[in-house]
């Protein structure tokens, strides 16, 4: 694998003084810092907490990627943690769901959901929704919730065309849901089944102190930079859903706290001190799609050195599923499918890869199998022309 654009330049002394430099592995601060290098947290609540969010529209995956980062945790686990209330799913930052933890969700909802209903206006004219029927809907969910109470989005559909609010439609249903989670009304309740449930947000998420704006705006970036550096304040704008003007600004409300770096000629930051866990090769990951690794960064190229590709592509035919990534570096996608003895993974790759490179990718899938508590079978590892792959 080309390691030569691998090395970054690293700013020795305070984040505006750049005098003085030495290189610094890329892929490898990234996965370190994603807890993806060494898996030290026991708690995936605690790895939810630290990385801030982890996007999680794909509730299975999103599970899987939790996992990743958390030692011995299984999808039970995860899950538990879910219906506990440990980690709420919900709307945040930008407009998709979410993992977050109860004590951050009340604070981030303040910071971001300002600017996810401004970016939603267009489309809630469109479909005719008001100020007045988001009061409706917001209060007759209110109603049906109280007391404890979770229903599926299907039983809420009801409630809202009892209420007259006129919910038909599932993108009507889907916008009048997510403005009530951006409102701080409901939040994700505990699973029934395979469906997922709302409730009422003051029931399920304990009070907590409210946060100042800039207080707010600087712990995101903290906790941003410190799971995702090197990164830009582009980076931190897309992740965060906020404008780059704010994403400057918590920088430089950070700046005794994070390095400058630079990558590639442009300017990254990353904790201050921070140091890579040596990383064993090959250490190789089967990364869900919407992944921290890579979704978490406006600019994914850092990831595709070797082969020329964006990642989340959703149109190409190899990461219609999921992503192989092996020492950071993507490789190839993976696919699953649910039979009735285990799980079979189809493996897919696209660039040459070493003996050793090959066994740690079938150990990464027998892994998965453990997560699900199954049996894995692997389908092969097929190759793949690069003609196949889009242009970042």
């Amino acid at each position: 694998m080309d390691k030569g654009r691998d090395m970054i330049t690293r700013r020795e002394r305070s984040p505006f003084n750049l005098s003085g430099a030495r290189p610094v592995n890329i892929a490898r601060m990234r996965l370190s810092n994603q807890h993806l290098a060494k898996q030290s947290l026991d708690d995936p609540a605690d790895v939810v907490r630290r990385l801030g969010a982890v996007q999680a529209q794909d509730y299975s995956a999103a599970k899987w990627g939790v996992a990743q980062r958390t030692r011995g945790a299984t999808d039970a686990i995860v899950e538990q943690a879910l219906n506990d209330g440990a980690i709420i799913r919900t709307h945040v930052l930008r407009p998709t769901w979410h993992f977050v933890v109860p004590a951050d969700l009340r604070w981030m909802l303040a910071l971001t959901a300002p600017r996810v209903r401004a970016l939603s206006a267009y489309y809630d004219r469109q479909l005719e929704l008001t100020d007045v029927l988001f009061r409706r809907s917001n209060a007759a969910l209110t109603k049906a919730l109280q007391g404890g109470c979770s229903l599926t989005r299907t039983e809420l559909t009801r409630v809202l065309e009892r209420a007259k609010i006129g919910a038909t439609g599932t993108q009507r249903v889907g916008h009048l849901l997510m403005r009530a989670e951006l409102d701080a009304v409901i939040c994700s309740g505990p699973r029934r089944g395979k469906q997922s449930t709302y409730a009422l947000l003051e029931e399920r998420v304990l009070p907590a102190k409210a946060k100042l704006r800039d207080e707010a705006l600087a712990e995101l970036a903290r906790r941003y930079f410190a799971t995702r550096g090197p990164a830009t304040a582009h980076d931190f704008a897309w992740w965060s859903g906020l404008t780059v003007t704010d994403s400057t600004k918590a920088i430089r409300m950070l700046e005794t706290e994070l390095e400058q770096v630079s990558v590639d000629e442009k300017t990254c930051w990353l904790a201050a001190g921070d140091r890579a866990l040596k990383v064993t090769a090959p250490n190789a990951h089967l990364l869900p799609n919407y992944d921290e690794y890579f979704i978490g960064y406006r600019d994914r190229s850092a990831i595709g050195k070797i082969v020329a590709v964006n990642p989340v592509d959703r149109t190409n035919v190899i990461f219609a599923g999921h992503v192989i990534v092996v020492n950071g570096q993507l490789v190839g996608g993976w696919k699953r499918e649910i039979v009735r003895d285990g799980v079979t993974i189809n493996l897919t790759i696209v660039t040459p890869i070493k003996e050793t490179e090959r066994r740690a990718i079938t150990a990464a899938a027998r892994r998965y199998g453990k997560f699900l508590g199954v049996t894995a079978t692997i389908a092969g590892i097929k190759a793949q022309r690069r003609s196949t792959f889009s242009p970042p």
